[in-house]
């Protein structure tokens, strides 16, 4: 099975000159945690709720002044809509996310796909169950 057959198409961009409070409220209306930033209709970076808590409100920079490209995140983990989905969850696992944007191969973007997706659309419970464990693995923080 092919990424195309379950991703989510249609994803809608930000610019990176937009406020990050307008990036937030586009969050909110789409309820969706990650934006990707698009350029000249090109991809050049990704923007989290987390990337908005911990580079922009954690370092008290003013949501309605700080503009998206200075705390997205410009490295762009992507896969290819032609590619197999049991490549995407390895992809998926080696990289420790749970998103990842989908390009054609002319790299325009098409979609996103999560882990969700990889789940419910493939039927293979182990695969998923799998990933998550891989992505959920502590990162080194101390918990006490």
């Amino acid at each position: 099975m092919q990424v195309k057959e379950v991703m989510s198409p249609g994803v809608e961009c930000v610019s990176p000159d937009v406020t990050l409070r307008e990036a937030a409220q586009k969050m909110r209306a789409l309820d969706v945690g990650p934006l990707p930033v698009c350029q000249n209709d090109r991809l050049i970076g990704i923007l989290t709720d987390r990337d908005i808590v911990l580079r922009a409100v954690a370092e008290g920079r003013d949501p309605q002044a700080t503009a998206v490209h200075d705390v997205m995140t410009p490295q762009i983990v992507y896969c290819f809509e032609d590619q197999e989905i049991a490549e995407v969850a390895r992809l998926m696992e080696q990289k420790q996310i749970r998103r990842l944007v989908v390009l054609n191969r002319t790299k325009r973007l098409v979609g996103i796909i999560s882990l969700g997706d990889l789940a419910v659309a493939s039927g293979d419970e182990h695969c998923a169950a799998r990933t998550l464990e891989s992505i959920s693995e502590p990162c080194g923080a101390k918990w006490s």
